[in-house]
């Protein structure tokens, strides 16, 4: 089987991947074309289909496995596949084949716990325990991608998770004004409204609530329906921060601000290519 990390011009392509996206179009000759996007646990490649294509594009749907032959080439400087031919391949799990992260999820999941562990402040705390003790919870968090511009893979929410909430556990403790416990707080849950929004993979669609209210609308929600024990002033701060991470503007607190500067700076750091000397 032909990894798609692995792919390289003119390589003859054979094997099995989810379509995580699929769509018809047509040439400037009115000719019909299919528009793919195949992903495997490796990573994901585009994918044309030329020729027949009324008869492979019944042959399955967005988010199905399919058994693929091809050949790989270049296009404005990026590889892609040329299906020659296409079939369902009904016997393979669409999830099994969700772009994976490259780090260990169980030590990932211990960086959650001893993060959460550093929280004193028993309200706080115990919102958080809350929602890491939920195994479903746990369970998404490792299944589903941060977002699709960064993280954008299967324990990719994990990974991001971990990665902003160490980065405010260690800036909280250059400077010591700022309070940790609400600040690590607010970064282990600053995307919980994820497990929401969006459904496995390979496709990572979003929910129905997840497109009209998103992830922050949704975690906000989250907080609001299992912090209510916690008291009125912490709630607050709380869901403010998680409300901000997306906007340095609104911000009010120090810790929203270190926050949403936490957000971007874990997902900037996992985007941009390092270069190679």
């Amino acid at each position: 089987m032909s990894v798609i990390a692995e792919l390289a011009e003119e390589r003859v392509v054979e094997g099995v991947y989810a379509v995580a996206r699929k769509q018809r179009m047509r040439t400037k000759g009115g000719a019909p074309y299919l528009v793919l996007e195949l992903v495997d646990p490796s990573g994901r490649i585009d994918a044309r289909v030329w020729h027949d294509v009324e008869l492979l594009d019944a042959r399955f749907t967005e988010g199905d496995a399919v058994r693929v032959l091809g050949r790989v080439e270049k296009f404005r400087d990026r590889l892609q596949v040329d299906v020659r031919t296409l079939e369902a391949a009904p016997e393979a799990d669409p999830a099994d084949f969700a772009p994976a992260m490259r780090r260990d999820a169980d030590e990932l999941d211990g960086f959650l716990e001893f993060l959460a562990a550093e929280i004193v402040h028993p309200g706080l705390a115990g919102v958080v325990k809350r929602f890491f003790a939920d195994n479903a919870i746990r369970a998404s968090l490792r299944r589903l991608p941060a977002a699709e511009t960064h993280h954008s893979y299967a324990g990719g929410l994990l990974e991001h998770t971990v990665g902003v909430a160490t980065l405010c556990r260690e800036t909280a403790q250059l400077h010591p004004r700022l309070r940790s416990d609400l600040l690590l707080a607010a970064a282990l849950l600053h995307d919980i409204g994820r497990v929401a929004e969006l459904t496995s993979g390979p496709t990572f669609r979003q929910t129905d609530e997840g497109r009209l209210l998103g992830h922050v609308h949704l975690g906000l929600r989250l907080v609001e329906d299992r912090g209510g024990s916690l008291e009125a002033d912490a709630r607050s701060e709380l869901l403010h921060a998680i409300a901000c991470h997306h906007d340095a503007r609104s911000a009010r607190t120090a810790e929203a601000s270190v926050l949403y500067h936490a957000n971007q700076l874990d997902a900037v750091a996992a985007t941009r290519p390092v270069p190679h000397s």
